[in-house]
């Protein structure tokens, strides 16, 4: 992959230049009888000096014609204030036994989040890891992925990439000395597991693609590893599908092996890296690294798991499988399964669960209704739980506590008004704790918060959640940002959003959809947005736009909608599917062309979620929902700016690029069609707090600018 130099295309462009025209040369593919063109297949090829010129050229119109935008500057000074305020940020707290914390932290001021820990909650911050001395020494921008503390302590695995790639090397530092033991193993991308003693991890590593290879293969055939530290440089394989034949894995099983202090027992869990569905093995972590490890299977695809956590003898299971709002299961790993495994936590009657943590003495759970998520806490033997008393309305999530040895869980929670802090539990009540130097300002912007279900376009009434000023009158002049996602039973979920703040305080609304294809009512909600039912999700966003008019918060003149990656299909077919109501649109990395994408390395993984063009089904729905091609000639199209970061391993820049060249031919609107590149971004993890201010910027300004609201300076 190439990281290239710089950082957002075109930075010292000083004059306006017209985006370049793309070359039509169609490559027409025949599927199930039905022919699918692709004008514009060549820039697939985004390593070919072609395709990389007129990307380059694009992002050099764009970032001339955005730096006219009258008040853009402004914005993103407002963006940064608002950021800065929040305070320190904090994420992927990690609690071990002793008490000691690690987490990410930024300080206000600063770009990247470097890797600290401390000893008790009053402890002295000590910086294990800083990506800013590999950004310094190679000019550009690194960041942390993921990283896993020793039981006892004293090593730490961290996996680290640069430019957005998210292609991590796992290091292990060992914290005692200061020293990195051994080389760094490449293509770690998701966090190691340390044997009980911390005498060895395990982890997955990605084989290396061959050369001439097919993008399809980057995720196939993945092995676990076992790296014990008397032997750093000797990487024992332990699971895969190369590894344990006999365990009749898939090639696109990705595996996952979880252990537990105090616990005999290693866990083996296969996903596509996509839909959390798959399969569980069960084995005496005694035997791992030996000639016949005995495995021993307890669920598979069909038993719907969720999400897994292991405590001593048993294993905690999330599990939809006759409980579409989901329930909590336990299997004793010395002869259960999944299938005869006893209830521990009920499935909810309204709202669903969304997540689960064992504790000391029992279990807590999430209970989501709508955006907002409370935590309960089940004793053992109570499977219908107490809620646990919050400061304000908002969402909770669990920190990482892998040894479930306390019952004062430290939670993180976020609301629409309330910037993002942590909880320390006592009881059943959840008391303010900080891990900052610096805290969150009061917030001072009157932001009114309605929960509404309007009806779509079936008579389904679908959830939304609409924020603005206290006292907006309602006189439809307002420019409306609508979002949506809708995949993978993914909710939108109430959080502290600067740019929402930024957009609500020049007089903006924010409309939040939680469309079909999300989890916000389980799995039929989800499913009801799922390959062939997938249609309904942008139909739920034109629906929330067409309420959105008929209630005054705006008009087709001031309406916009963003969507995110997998949200580029509510985004991009609510605007080619009724044009005449928006009049800009964001597309960030977004999932454009449906029917291309499982050629991709890692649109491979979500033909579980989407489907494939080898079914004649489900090739119809992607064709369906793959906004490039339903583009048509002629057509009054909004105002769209395409953001894509050139290192997106998740989606693919070139689902941007081909928009962008069809929209650009296609629309007879005359507004700007845009592509905003990023050369050291990829799908936005891993981006640095300037990146991420100067991208919100860009999108709040194109989107004021479509909306009336801001103009060109001269």
């Amino acid at each position: 992959m190439r990281l290239w130099p710089g950082v957002v295309l075109g930075a010292s462009v000083a004059a306006l230049a017209a985006p370049p025209v793309a070359e039509v040369q169609d490559v027409p593919t025949v599927h199930h009888g039905t022919t699918v063109h692709d004008p514009y297949r060549w820039l697939e090829d985004v390593q070919s000096p072609r395709a990389q010129a007129w990307m380059l050229a694009q992002g050099d119109a764009t970032r001339a014609l955005l730096d006219r935008i009258d008040q853009r500057g402004d914005i993103q000074s407002r963006l940064t204030e608002i950021r800065r305020s929040t305070g320190d940020s904090v994420r992927g707290l990690i609690r071990m036994p002793g008490g000691r914390l690690f987490y990410l932290k930024r300080d206000v001021g600063e770009n990247q989040f470097k890797l600290v820990m401390r000893q008790g909650l009053n402890g002295t911050e000590q910086v294990l890891v800083d990506p800013a001395v590999e950004t310094r020494r190679t000019k550009v921008p690194h960041a942390i992925n993921h990283f896993t503390p020793s039981w006892n302590g004293r090593y730490l695995a961290y996996g680290m990439s640069a430019g957005g790639s998210e292609q991590a090397s796992l290091s292990v530092l060992d914290l005692k000395s200061g020293k990195t033991l051994g080389e760094p193993v490449p293509r770690v991308l998701s966090p190691a597991h340390w044997l009980p003693d911390s005498r060895g991890l395990l982890f997955n590593q990605l084989q290396a693609k061959a050369p001439n290879a097919p993008e399809t293969e980057v995720y196939m055939d993945s092995r676990v590893f076992l790296l014990r530290l008397a032997a750093p440089g000797k990487l024992v394989p332990v699971f895969g599908r190369i590894d344990t034949p006999e365990l009749a894995l898939d090639r696109i099983d990705s595996g996952e092996l979880i252990t537990a202090a105090g616990s005999p027992w290693v866990v083996a869990r296969t996903t596509d890296t996509t839909v959390p569905e798959g399969k569980l093995f069960v084995g005496p972590v005694a035997q791992l690294g030996r000639p016949g490890m005995a495995w021993r299977a307890i669920g598979e695809s069909a038993d719907k798991m969720q999400d897994v956590a292991l405590k001593g003898n048993r294993l905690f299971v999330l599990t939809r499988a006759g409980a579409p709002r989901n329930k909590v299961v336990a299997v004793d790993l010395a002869r259960g399964t999944l299938t005869n495994a006893p209830e521990v936590v009920a499935e909810p009657a309204i709202g669903m669960l969304e997540w689960m943590m064992p504790t000391r003495s029992g279990l807590l759970v999430g209970h989501r209704t709508g955006t907002l998520v409370q935590a309960r806490r089940h004793v053992d033997g109570d499977r219908a739980g107490q809620a646990v008393v919050m400061p304000a309305a908002g969402a909770a999530w669990p920190t990482g506590a892998p040894a479930a040895d306390h019952d004062d869980v430290i939670l993180a929670f976020s609301g629409w008004t309330e910037p993002a802090r942590h909880l320390r539990l006592q009881g059943q009540r959840a008391l303010p704790v900080s891990l900052r130097s610096v805290e969150p300002a009061v917030q001072t912007t009157p932001v009114r918060v309605t929960e509404v279900e309007y009806a779509s376009h079936d008579g389904v009434k679908v959830p939304m959640t609409v924020l603005h000023r206290e006292g907006l009158a309602l006189d439809g002049s307002h420019a409306v940002l609508l979002v949506g996602y809708g995949g993978y039973g993914i909710s939108m979920t109430a959080g502290y959003w600067p740019s929402y703040i930024a957009w609500i305080e020049r007089g903006g609304v924010v409309a939040i959809v939680n469309v079909r294809g999300s989890g916000v009512h389980g799995e039929a909600w989800h499913r009801a947005g799922f390959k062939q039912t997938k249609p309904n999700t942008w139909l739920d966003g034109v629906a929330a736009a067409r309420w959105l008019i008929a209630q005054s918060y705006g008009s087709p003149t001031t309406m916009t909608a963003m969507g995110t990656s997998a949200g580029g299909i509510f985004v991009g077919r609510a605007t080619t599917t009724a044009p005449e109501l928006f009049a800009g649109a964001v597309y960030d990395v977004g999932v454009l062309d449906a029917v291309r994408f499982e050629d991709s390395a890692n649109g491979s993984t979500n033909i579980s979620e989407m489907g494939t063009v080898k079914d004649p089904g489900e090739f119809k729905a992607l064709l369906e929902m793959s906004t490039y091609h339903q583009i048509k000639d002629g057509t009054a199209y909004p105002g769209v700016l395409l953001v894509h970061g050139m290192n997106d391993p998740r989606v693919d820049v070139w689902h941007s690029a081909k928009t962008a060249a069809r929209l650009q031919a296609a629309s007879g609107s005359g507004r700007p069609v845009l592509l905003r590149l990023d050369l050291q971004a990829g799908h936005g993890i891993g981006s640095t707090a300037s990146q991420a201010d100067a991208q919100q910027a860009d999108i709040q300004a194109f989107l004021l600018w479509q909306a009336g609201k801001l103009k060109l300076k001269d």
